[in-house]
């Protein structure tokens, strides 16, 4: 509750004491001069509530309780329900505000809630646990959820369910490049979906490596992810791509030393670094390490792909664009905003060539 006037916490802590002491709750309070009060009320079914009364205006009210069921979740909408009514009562009209959050399910077999690239917390309607398992490099996840079909998650990070293809479509350019005869180099993408989406458009040749590339994170996704990567992951070799299972550093400088050159090369590795200290440093000079790789096995005419970060990591995404100009090659780039179903925020993808010089 948001008041348009001082709270008067004596007033508040007596109105609404009758409430919790009918629900056989026993009382414990504790009063700062300056700060307020702090009352916690127990139940002996181990329920308890927390009353924050804060003397500029602000009541909050907090409510746990073990019962899942209906009946329960009843008895803790009709309390709340009369702890707002006799707040209104109490105010008289001076409530500026109220807000009633969702329960939050703490300790379920199905963990609903993930975080946003930004810090925000989204609880997903996830309702199967399809595939859990863990890789010597990471946890591996795949969760069903009603609207976004089975979601990929990696040691707690989201990253692509089946709905998202906007996702896919904008880090191989959005429909406007053609495929046709081209060498492609694809770093990362072990859900497949890339993969998957360029060999329809006749390339010549895919080769996919990554970067510790998770043999069970294929697994996992030819089993659990089919209607993202199709069937290119049940053989590691095609008509028209191969699958490396290796690390993409090595194979990247193998291919410099060779000549090797590829008409697209697309990077689906980590996202951007959201900071510059001192843990994420190591990620940013891999990023480097990446591009500058990358750039010379890219033909001259050829364009390079990658997805950024969240459009409100700013920071993130200009820090990353600096990077850009310390390449060993001069380079231009533009930028995509997409949003991605299953992200719940808008993602931002990048396009880098190398710089035309003139004579």
């Amino acid at each position: 509750f948001s008041l348009d006037l001082a709270a008067d916490c004596n007033a508040i802590l007596k109105g609404l004491q009758p409430i919790f002491q009918e629900q056989g709750m026993t009382e414990t309070v504790h009063n700062w001069e300056d700060h307020g009060y702090l009352v916690t009320y127990i139940k002996k079914n181990g329920s308890f509530a927390n009353l924050r009364i804060h003397p500029h205006g602000l009541v909050l009210v907090d409510l746990q309780s073990y019962n899942d069921d209906m009946k329960g979740r009843e008895e803790v909408d009709q309390l709340l329900n009369r702890v707002e009514e006799r707040m209104k009562e109490l105010f008289h009209g001076n409530i500026k505000r109220v807000k009633r959050l969702p329960a939050i399910l703490r300790g379920g077999v199905i963990d609903r809630y993930w975080p946003t690239a930004d810090g925000r917390l989204v609880e997903y309607d996830i309702d199967e646990v399809v595939y859990d398992e863990d890789s010597p490099f990471q946890n591996i996840k795949i969760l069903h959820s009603k609207q976004f079909g089975n979601i990929l998650i990696l040691s707690g990070d989201v990253n692509l369910a089946e709905s998202d293809l906007a996702y896919t479509q904008a880090i191989m350019g959005s429909g406007k490049e053609d495929y046709t005869g081209k060498e492609v180099l694809i770093l990362g993408g072990g859900d497949g979906g890339i993969l998957y989406e360029i060999v329809k458009l006749k390339p010549k040749m895919v080769t996919m490596v990554a970067s510790n590339i998770d043999q069970m994170v294929i697994d996992g996704c030819k089993k659990h992810m089919r209607k993202t990567c199709g069937d290119v992951l049940d053989n590691l070799r095609g008509e028209c791509y191969q699958v490396l299972i290796e690390d993409c550093i090595p194979v990247l400088k193998r291919y410099a030393k060779e000549g090797r050159m590829f008409d697209y090369v697309i990077n689906d590795l980590t996202a951007v670094p959201i900071s510059t200290s001192p843990e994420e440093d190591s990620t940013w000079e891999f990023l480097r390490l990446i591009l500058d790789l990358s750039m010379k096995v890219l033909k001259q005419d050829g364009k390079y792909f990658t997805q950024g970060n969240c459009i409100n990591l700013t920071d993130a995404l200009t820090l990353y664009e600096e990077q850009l100009s310390r390449l060993y090659c001069p380079v231009e780039f533009s930028k995509e905003t997409v949003c991605v179903p299953s992200y719940m925020e808008l993602w931002v993808f990048y396009t880098i060539w190398k710089k035309q010089t003139g004579i």
